[in-house]
């Protein structure tokens, strides 16, 4: 009985296939964060006077009665939670060898970003 070839475009892969995905992921959430960020830093920058007036106006401005300011960094944030799950996941799972310890880090990684967003939520919708 021959044994099948392992290398090459007939060999079997087998894992939960996440690379490329998390990767443009990863490049797609920091690109939205480096945009925001920057956009962010404009509004600072031609604010006449940093009062909190005036900081909270950059998080609730809105456009036709849609609340944009608050939309843009809603989007921001779960750009920046998604963009750590993936990274935080990575290290679990490339560093912490024993299954149960690694799934326990994960749970606790996930409760602690759901918690992060719906905390970031109230605070933002209340504005």
């Amino acid at each position: 009985m021959a044994t099948p070839k392992n290398y090459g475009p007939t060999r079997l892969v087998v894992g939960a296939h996440y690379g490329m995905k998390d990767f443009l992921v990863q490049r797609v959430t920091a690109i939205i964060l480096a945009v925001y960020t920057l956009v962010l830093a404009i509004g600072i920058l031609v604010m006449p006077a940093f009062t909190y007036e005036n900081w909270r106006a950059l998080f609730t401005f809105t456009v036709f009665m849609l609340p944009v300011g608050q939309i843009l960094a809603m989007l921001a944030f779960l750009a920046l939670a998604w963009h750590a799950w993936i990274g935080v996941r990575d290290i679990w799972m490339d560093y912490v060898r024993p299954v149960g310890t690694r799934l326990f880090l994960q749970v606790l990684t996930v409760l602690w970003l759901v918690a992060s967003i719906v905390y970031f939520a109230q605070i933002l919708w209340r504005l």
